[in-house]
């Protein structure tokens, strides 16, 4: 089944909590954890995501290179520089799927326009 979800007026985190859950099919009467799901996200209008200011500057995100010393940090604001808010949003739900196999699979089935 395809959602389509409307970007206008809604919060980032509340967004993405959203898309996490149907993506791992949880919406469906057939869900099994073990299965990557048969449901399609579409998001559209994705430039009318709402981000408050104050979190584009508190929300750091954290990775390490494995080197010691080497944790690098980048706020929300600087991602959404770069990556715009599409890929924040990609960002933010890949982190709120369960980390193994199927999180590249489910992530397929976001399409953000």
């Amino acid at each position: 089944m395809d959602y389509i979800i409307d970007v206008k007026g809604k919060k980032l985190g509340r967004l993405a909590s959203e898309i996490a859950v149907i993506l791992q099919g949880k919406k469906n009467p057939n869900y099994d954890r073990k299965s990557e799901g048969d449901d399609k996200v579409i998001v559209k209008n994705i430039n009318d995501l709402e981000i408050s200011p104050k979190k584009q500057i508190q929300k750091i995100y954290y990775r390490h290179t494995t080197q010691i010393g080497h944790l690098k940090e980048q706020s929300l604001g600087m991602l959404l520089e770069k990556k715009g808010p599409a890929g924040v949003l990609r960002k933010v739900v890949r982190e709120m799927l369960p980390e193994n196999k199927l999180r590249i699979r489910r992530m397929k089935k976001l399409i953000i326009e």
